[in-house]
């Protein structure tokens, strides 16, 4: 079922969404060759608390971390780990925080340093791929219709889609209906509704699009270990459009 939320609880997961801004911003100064994963948790795990919340992510599914940090062909979920980032990678640094009782998410990737053209390229389309999903949020039009109009420009720049996972409703769980694909076709799934508070996340990968579970049975890899990039923001549906929450 999908739950439209009260003007209240609006307000209360707008805060929730720029504390959590405050932390992404945070880490994202601290991305740089030499530093590891499990130092970017542990940082964003201080930071939460420090803010009067408490991370989502930590054990949830079994998820032993705060945050998930998925470097080059890792899609999401990565586990933090003592792997150095080097020059040239790029890392997605996912993060969901608990303030008040509700849940905010939001992801971004960074370069590591100095990145190639190529990976400069990815990194680009993807965040577009997103701009132009949120531009297509208003009541009326369906999940169908952002999901048509990311997966069209994602392929049209010679880039695929992530078929397996996909954005979701949030709330007081973390995640809720409806379910939001990053392809499908227009007019189709669920109508947009004001009220309803929504997370978009495409995941795009230079090669295949199918996935595999990584030896630490939580993060998912490009099945032929093609580069991939992902990145998500949460939003409200308004009256005309919607409003970004999680706006950096």
């Amino acid at each position: 079922m999908i739950k439209i939320k009260t003007k209240e609880e609006i307000e209360i997961m707008r805060e929730g969404a720029q504390l959590l801004v405050k932390i992404i911003k945070d880490l994202e100064k601290k991305i740089e060759p030499g530093i590891t994963t499990n130092e970017l948790n542990m940082a964003a795990e201080s930071h939460i608390f420090q803010l009067g919340a408490k991370p989502s992510f930590k054990g949830y599914g079994g998820f032993p971390a705060a945050l998930c940090t998925s470097v080059n062909e890792e899609v999401v979920h990565g586990v933090p780990s003592e792997r150095v980032l080097k020059e040239g990678d790029i890392i997605t640094i996912d993060l969901g925080i608990l303030y008040k009782g509700y849940h905010s998410d939001m992801a971004v990737t960074v370069p590591v340093g100095e990145i190639d053209d190529e990976t400069r390229r990815l990194v680009r389309v993807t965040k577009d791929s997103l701009r132009m999903g949120i531009n297509k949020v208003k009541p009326g039009r369906t999940v169908g219709d952002v999901g048509n109009t990311i997966q069209r420009y994602i392929e049209s720049q010679g880039y695929n889609v992530v078929r397996e996972l996909c954005g979701h409703g949030i709330g007081k769980n973390l995640h809720e209906d409806p379910q939001i694909l990053n392809y499908g076709k227009r007019k189709e799934g669920a109508v947009l509704k004001e009220g309803m508070v929504l997370c978009l996340e495409p995941m795009v990968t230079v090669g295949d699009w199918n996935l595999k579970k990584g030896k630490d049975g939580q993060t998912f890899i490009t099945r032929d270990n093609s580069l991939s990039c992902h990145f998500e923001h949460e939003v409200v549906v308004t009256s005309n459009g919607c409003e970004i929450l999680t706006k950096l």
